[in-house]
């Protein structure tokens, strides 16, 4: 038998030895600065995007990749070849899925949450299909990721006003500065959340266009997300720069508090996301910023006051002010004025008459 004083000291030494073996780090998960800035694992101790179903209207979502086994739902391929949405030989669409939802070696912010691949037709040169927002609407997604740029039309315009009429939060970018406008971009257009890029610092990105549309900032440098694995020369994970990975991560965060706070509207999703932003640039909304740079866990857990009637999540224009009209008021009071005097004059009367009669 062992003597007990050896079974301890040889328990010491195991518990020293492992304390001074460093951990395995995954250079996928280590690569991923943006969930540190964020504080991504305190926020998500709040929950996860559980029961939440984003729309990636993209170039597709690989669903084969292990770190979104079982979150791919079955979607739409709205081009010629056709498929369900779960095949993607750009890569785009399988890295705003893992940018949202990931739950692997790559994490996502809402990894919880499903998502619900739309593959359209002419992504390369800019075409939104505003058929494959309307279809992502119609089978359950209540945000939207529209992370591209597009060339205006009035059916476009229509589908994203008919995603807007339906309750769900649509998120877009503000647009890449190394990119050409095709037209104006679904950030253009009224209930967009315009998605601003940081850097490292969580200083204004330079590849982020400076943007009146700019509602909200989120990383988008050196951002390392999920890669398909549906095109053999692809290793299944890669790094990017742009407004399309704060579009998606600002939509993984709509998508937690969305499950947070299920009762909310989405214009109220907004507005919690907005208020809770960490102001940067000057005081109040910019061009760089908008409302600031996303705070993942005051999203969560701040007191916001309730929008009232006339408030609105996103700024806009103040309407002018109406000149002052007294000559109205004027009148009235002079109408009112001689109506009394009218009645008084016949009261008068009305006494008179009446001593006369007496008389």
């Amino acid at each position: 038998m062992i003597p007990l004083r050896r079974l301890v000291v040889t328990a010491l030494c195991g518990l020293i030895a492992a304390a001074a073996t460093p951990a395995q780090v995954d250079p996928v998960r280590d690569a991923q600065w943006h969930l540190d800035f964020l504080h991504a694992s305190d926020a998500q101790r709040f929950g996860q995007g559980e029961g939440v179903v984003v729309g990636v209207v993209d170039t597709g979502v690989d669903a084969n990749h292990p770190d979104l086994a079982g979150s791919v739902l079955v979607g739409a391929g709205l081009t010629p070849q056709g498929g369900d949405g779960r095949q993607d030989e750009d890569g785009h669409g399988t890295a705003m899925a893992g940018l949202i939802a990931a739950h692997g070696r790559a994490l996502g912010i809402a990894p919880k949450a499903k998502i619900l691949p739309v593959r359209h037709e002419d992504f390369s040169i800019g075409a939104m299909s505003g058929d494959g927002v309307t279809w992502a609407v119609d089978h359950g997604a209540t945000v939207l990721c529209l992370a591209y740029t597009a060339q205006d039309s009035p059916q476009d315009r229509a589908a994203i006003q008919y995603a807007v009429d339906h309750d769900v939060v649509i998120i877009a970018g503000v647009g890449n500065t190394d990119q050409p406008r095709l037209g104006p971009d679904p950030v253009e257009y009224p209930g967009v959340v315009g998605a601003a890029g940081v850097d490292r610092n969580g200083n204004h990105a330079a590849v982020s266009v400076t943007s009146r549309y700019a509602t909200l900032a989120a990383p988008a440098v050196d951002i390392y997300s999920t890669d398909t694995l549906y095109v053999p020369t692809h290793s299944g994970y890669g790094t990017g720069t742009g407004t399309s990975a704060a579009t998606a991560i600002i939509a993984g965060a709509a998508a937690l508090v969305r499950a947070r706070f299920p009762k909310l509207s989405a214009v109220e999703v907004i507005h919690r996301l907005t208020a809770t932003a960490d102001d940067k640039g000057p005081p109040g909304r910019d061009d760089h910023y908008g409302s600031g740079v996303l705070n993942l866990v005051k999203a969560l857990t701040a007191d916001v006051p309730p929008l009232t009637p006339t408030a609105s999540p996103e700024p806009t224009q103040a309407l002018p002010a109406q000149p002052d009209r007294p000559g109205h008021t004027g009148v009235i009071i002079v109408i009112v004025g001689l109506i009394v005097i009218a009645l008084l004059g016949m009261g008068l009367v009305g006494i008179g008459v009446v001593r006369m009669r007496a008389r």
